[in-house]
């Protein structure tokens, strides 16, 4: 999570750039609609205060929390890489408490720096390499250079996704859009190791991560030459806001795309991807030699 100063964060798209109006009632904006990742996020958010406070009244460094959020997930990874999904999943769950609550512990502590920031975005990227890394390694020891391939690609374009927004802040001042960003990686980690759907994960994170590189190195384009962001009227308008991703989380087109990862996630059978843990001589055959 980001640790610099806070500031109030434009929208990526303003109404006047994007075409659409914000309606005021007696001169204020109306109160967004509640949404169903906006109320599981305000769920989450009980237990982690807890957590956050606890760690405010110990004195925890955030730079300390982040150092440690990263150490568990290579925990994590290891878990992938010998297949042991829901041990995978909680150690998951464990490191990324650590990884949230960092930024909130360094706004209430006012340790907020430059360096923090910079911190906590390097360590991130370790632990996505360290994720894959491990799922590249129980592929190849399954003997499935398909997914070998297929989580080396994920691995690059989600790296390239962070980085492409990285260079393109020193040239605009802001280019977060695209949809596949590291909380919803590290969500869908979790759901495929719970859930022993990580073949149909790694297939939504490739996609939808060579997507969002995609959409930054346009928007980056378009900002730096002056030009106009694509339209969000009428039917070119609906693909354009489905695939050129500018909508923030907690909204209902952000609602409506979860659900469509979800379906295909959940209700695609792994053996329509060729899933290496679906297959009787897959892990089970590989485990039994061991």
């Amino acid at each position: 999570m980001s640790r610099f100063r806070s500031v109030s964060e434009p929208s990526i798209i303003s109404p006047a750039v994007s075409g659409t109006s914000v309606t005021t009632v007696n001169g204020r904006a109306p109160r967004p609609r509640t949404t169903f990742t906006g109320l599981i996020g305000k769920i989450c958010m009980f237990p982690l205060r807890a957590i956050i406070n606890a760690c405010v009244k110990l004195h925890i460094h955030p730079n300390t929390l982040t150092l440690i959020g990263v150490i568990i997930n290579v925990g994590a990874a290891w878990a992938l890489g010998f297949g042991k999904f829901m041990l995978a999943f909680v150690i998951m769950l464990v490191a990324n408490i650590f990884d949230f609550i960092d930024g909130k512990v360094a706004h209430l502590t006012n340790t907020v720096s430059e360096f923090g920031a910079f911190w906590d975005s390097t360590l991130d990227r370790f632990s996505d390499l360290a994720l894959i890394t491990g799922l590249i390694f129980l592929y190849s020891k399954l003997g499935r250079g398909d997914y070998v391939m297929i989580a080396a690609l994920t691995l690059i374009f989600s790296i390239m996704t962070s980085y492409a927004r990285a260079r393109a802040e020193s040239l605009v001042h802001k280019c977060k859009v695209g949809f596949m960003e590291r909380p919803e990686r590290i969500v869908l980690f979790m759901i495929g190791a719970s859930t022993n759907r990580m073949a149909g994960v790694l297939w939504v994170i490739l996609v939808l991560s060579v997507l969002a590189v995609a959409n930054r190195i346009y928007y980056t384009y378009l900002a730096l030459n002056h030009l106009p962001m694509p339209t969000r009227k009428g039917v070119a308008g609906f693909f354009n806001r489905a695939f050129f991703w500018t909508d923030e989380r907690a909204t209902l087109p952000y609602d409506l795309w979860v659900i469509a990862i979800l379906a295909f996630v959940w209700l695609i059978p792994p053996d329509w991807l060729g899933d290496p843990m679906a297959s009787g001589d897959g892990l089970i055959g590989w485990l039994s030699g061991h």
